[in-house]
């Protein structure tokens, strides 16, 4: 077999076997197939597609290029969740611990984050002593124990991913839907949760801009996950805006805390509320969607979800204080005011642009060696749809550096939109795919 028959097999629009893949993904993760060959099917996958068998079987081979976790000795069904990424999606941090208040045990390996703010690691840094580093003994007990584990990426969980992102994005291969839903999926059937709840972001914050790419990347994941037999839910929610209030590691954990005590922002708990609704049906602990919703609320009702975070917290070496106490989270020691000058309504805030603001802060990383300022980030107090009169404060930027804190006053100044006429709210939820059929949306 020669990589040059494959490039020019999927140049003329032919259909790769499972054989042609493999041989690929395997020669590339050992450095028997150069970088200018494997980029060159990169591009030809992008001008010609991958069908439905050759994304999955292109998934199947870079899960197999490194460990597949064996989670055989956690009991239950085990649910796992996973978000395409936006600003302020501090989501984990609240839906695992109501989900795991119901006995339903979450299985979750996360990362740090690349780019505007830290991913769901580094926001749980914030609590003193708090550790990702499981042994997979470990981290099966404590899912056994406390119903809810998460874990940091493994090392050689899915490699062939890892270099072939690395190359597709210096080609400009990246945004080709087969090979954006076989990264991603590669990565969470390595993870081995029998059931996998996907947040798929749209909109002006999200990867996917549109809401037909996202609805497409949706149902080509879940079908990727289908084919090898797990339980597959896809929930498509607007990135037009930041989720919830806060962006940024602290005040984002102060925020889920709040949420955790039912003083959560309207928005952020509509996306909770769905995620968390189909990966307790796809637990089998509800019947219908609504019995699912009306199991989570009561966690929040009745603190269970809060207690449940706490142990979560400390089982995995963490001050669960901070939990109680959330005055304790490290806060910037500046505070500056965005302040409104004309009368109107919010008629969007780009989330992008109060992602960089938050990254100009400090609070995100720029290369995977940056270090992250948990206490720094932006605060929003008007949303679109709101009025906003002269003198209201738009946002409030925690920072450590005055000139850091200028630079992010600037860009969330450009990422309000205003409107003379009332601007209309519209719901965080597009759609569900469930087993691959359209639920709503």
């Amino acid at each position: 077999m020669r990589m040059y028959d494959i490039i020019n097999k999927k140049k003329r629009g032919g259909h790769l076997t499972k054989e042609e893949i493999c041989f690929m993904v395997d020669g590339y993760t050992k450095g028997e197939i150069p970088d200018y060959q494997v980029s060159a099917l990169m591009m030809a996958i992008c001008f010609q597609g991958m069908d439905e068998e050759e994304t999955l079987q292109l998934t199947l081979a870079m899960r197999d290029s490194g460990d597949v976790l064996d989670l055989s000795a956690i009991e239950g069904v085990k649910v796992d969740k996973h978000s395409t990424g936006g600003v302020g999606d501090k989501t984990s941090l609240v839906l695992t611990p109501m989900v795991a208040a119901l006995g339903i045990p979450v299985a979750k390996m996360s990362g740090r984050g690349l780019g505007h703010t830290g991913g769901t690691i580094d926001k749980l840094e914030c609590f003193p002593g708090f550790s990702t580093t499981l042994s997979k003994g470990q981290f099966c007990e404590n899912v056994n124990r406390v119903k809810v584990a998460i874990m940091g990426q493994a090392a050689n969980l899915a490699p062939a991913d890892k270099k072939l992102y690395a190359l597709r994005d210096v080609t400009a291969t990246v945004d080709q839907l087969s090979l954006i839903a076989a990264s991603i999926m590669s990565k969470k059937l390595a993870a081995n949760a029998d059931a996998i709840v996907l947040d798929v972001k749209t909109g002006s914050g999200a990867f996917m801009k549109t809401i037909d790419d996202s609805f497409a990347l949706a149902k080509e994941m879940v079908q990727i996950g289908m084919g090898v037999g797990k339980r597959m839910s896809a929930v498509v929610t607007d990135m037009d805006q930041p989720l919830g209030n806060a962006v940024g590691n602290s005040l984002e954990v102060k925020e889920a805390i709040l949420s955790l005590n039912g003083l959560g922002p309207k928005d952020f708990m509509e996306v909770v509320y769905a995620l968390g609704t189909e990966m307790v049906l796809a637990a089998g602990r509800a019947k219908t969607p609504e019995e699912a919703a009306g199991l989570l609320e009561q966690t929040i009702k009745e603190r269970t979800a809060l207690d449940k975070f706490a142990e979560f917290v400390e089982a995995q070496g963490g001050d669960k204080r901070y939990v109680y106490q959330p005055e304790l989270l490290p806060v910037g020691s500046i505070q500056l005011q965005v302040m409104n000058t004309e009368e109107g309504y919010v008629s969007g805030i780009l989330a992008e642009e109060i992602g960089l603001a938050s990254l100009a802060l400090g609070g995100g990383r720029v290369t995977k060696e940056s270090a992250v300022d948990l206490s720094v980030g932006v605060l929003l107090h008007k949303k679109r749809g709101d009025k906003a009169l002269p003198g209201d404060a738009l946002a409030t930027i925690y920072a450590n550096d005055m000139e850091k804190a200028k630079e992010a006053y600037g860009k969330i100044v450009r990422a309000y939109g205003t409107s003379p006429q009332p601007v209309e709210k519209v719901p965080m939820v597009k759609g569900v795919i469930r087993d691959g059929v359209l639920a709503h949306g």
